[in-house]
């Protein structure tokens, strides 16, 4: 298996949250089981270079690419990924590495080989079958919720789900913290019903308004949002979105935002490797 694929510190922290392999049976003990740490080198495998699950090379990464697949069916429906990404967001807490006063939000369009849920024609793409990413991040560009949505669904329509999927970030004494003090966004959200619906949550809305010219400042905070999603496009499997299942997509999603914490839960780096 291929070490650069699993880092120790990511395994340690993923380790845990998988979860327990199944006995076998003395009268039909069947094929040995792939070791976790294998199929999880083949999802990641599969994650950052694009190559479809049938090309993964067995020989390299320790296990199929149909049984890294199945793994990410099982541990996507066992809920492991939401769960390793708030362990992450705890830890990056209590090192003061987020800064969640202020977060950012936006979309990004992808194109939908297949069909299935979450796919609709995309607004940006001839009206080809889409998907679109839509992300919330901290100060600093730390992923805190990342959802999918078909790519014809307006990225305000995701402005509240957003918020909603933020988990209750611990590390620190007191109560856990959820609700950013301020908002971010582009001049696609601009509709005074959501900025009501922001200012009776506590959020402070702040938001460019369409039709005025540029140069409002906000992007001085909001850029990393932009940096976010071109981190999130390293990851090539999340270019294009081949999965018929948007939870298979989702999983990979979910993946890749918390190998983006774990990155940054080291001296923070702009790239991610």
């Amino acid at each position: 298996m291929r070490a650069d694929l699993i880092p120790d510190a990511l395994w340690k922290r993923v380790a845990p949250l998988l979860p327990p392999v199944p006995e076998r049976g003395r009268r039909y003990p069947g094929r040995l089981r792939a070791p976790d740490r294998a199929a999880l080198a083949g999802v990641m495998c599969v994650l950052r270079t694009g190559v479809a699950w049938r090309d993964v090379p067995a020989e390299t990464v320790g296990c199929s690419g149909i049984t890294a697949w199945r793994r990410l069916r099982d541990w996507t429906e066992a809920g492991a990924w939401p769960r390793l990404h708030a362990a992450l967001l705890t830890e990056l807490r209590r090192a003061n590495s987020l800064d969640l006063d202020d977060c950012a939000i936006d979309g990004s369009h992808v194109r939908a080989l297949k069909r299935g849920d979450h796919v609709g024609p995309s607004p940006v793409d001839r009206a080809r079958p889409g998907s679109e990413h839509h992300l919330i991040v901290d100060r600093h560009g730390t992923p805190l919720a990342v959802t999918l949505t078909g790519g014809n669904r307006h990225d305000v329509t995701q402005l509240l789900p957003l918020l909603d999927a933020v988990p209750p970030i611990r590390g620190l004494r007191g109560r856990p913290h959820r609700k950013p003090r301020r908002r971010y966004a582009d001049r696609g959200q601009d509709f005074d019903k959501y900025r009501r619906l922001l200012w009776k949550r506590g959020i402070k809305p702040l938001i460019a308004r369409r039709g005025v010219a540029h140069g409002s400042g906000l992007g001085k905070v909001r850029w990393v949002v932009e940096r976010s999603f071109a981190w999130l496009r390293q990851f090539k499997r999340l270019r294009i979105r081949y999965e018929r299942r948007a939870a298979l997509h989702q999983g990979l999603l979910e993946l890749a935002r918390s190998i983006m914490c774990c990155a940054t839960s080291t001296p923070r780096s702009a790239t991610i490797s």
